[in-house]
């Protein structure tokens, strides 16, 4: 398939994002000298994203094309996010920084890089799209803990809606089955970003980012919904 990337080039790919992960980290620490515990979960969380991406990334290595080196660079952004979440969860840095915010406002601004380079480059495919919807969702995750300091736990329902489809798909191998594309379902997703990383801003009253991740997650209920009420009619 022309425009499928080299094994070794995938290798370094794993690599350099290791590389990214492990210095995000030890950022986060020279900031905040956290103590040895927590130092280690935040390391430790950071490469855990990072496994996790790797071994999907992996495991098709000779179907890689270029979208999925941006899509693993969004989910190396997302492995250092992780970090200045758990700081914030153990109150060693405030609810909302500036570059917890940036950082999660780069990652969020690549998830409409890595369809453009796909398309641009015929390079398609699913499984890429697949790579795409995991970062998305870890993405979502991760940003919605950190809001929930924020504005309250029923934030992080934003970035579990996702996994609970996915777990009741187990139960019921209906919802397994394909969806047709529904530009309403992107616009749904991207929204919720763009919600999640304007209630980290610092600037952002409490009450405003509260009323922003309430209809984010209203929208992505009945997008979920709408999704789900296909399947279950499906013959």
């Amino acid at each position: 398939m022309h425009g499928v990337l080299p094994v070794r080039v995938v290798g370094t790919d794993l690599v350099l994002a290791g590389v990214l992960v492990l210095g995000g980290g030890i950022g986060w620490l020279l900031l905040h000298r956290p103590g040895p515990v927590l130092a280690a979960g935040v390391l430790l969380s950071g490469a855990l994203v990072l496994a996790v991406a790797a071994v999907s990334l992996w495991r098709r290595r000779t179907r890689c094309g270029p979208a999925d080196r941006v899509t693993l660079l969004r989910l190396s952004m997302t492995a250092v996010c992780t970090g200045g979440v758990l700081l914030a969860l153990a109150g060693v840095t405030p609810e909302r920084t500036w570059s917890l915010a940036v950082l999660a406002g780069a990652a969020a601004v690549l998830d409409a890089v890595d369809g453009r380079v796909a398309r641009h480059t015929g390079t398609a495919s699913d499984a890429g799209a697949r790579f795409d919807v995991e970062a998305d969702a870890v993405l979502l995750l991760v940003l919605s803990i950190a809001v929930s300091l924020v504005v309250g736990p029923w934030a992080v329902l934003i970035g579990l809606l996702r996994y609970l489809f996915v777990a009741a798909g187990w139960l019921w191998p209906r919802l397994t089955a394909p969806l047709p594309p529904r530009p309403s379902r992107r616009v749904v997703a991207a929204l919720q970003a763009v919600a999640l990383v304007g209630a980290l801003l610092p600037v952002t009253p409490v009450v405003v980012a509260a009323v922003g991740l309430g209809i984010a997650l209203a929208l992505l209920c009945w997008s979920f919904g709408l999704d789900l009420w296909r399947l279950i009619r499906r013959r």
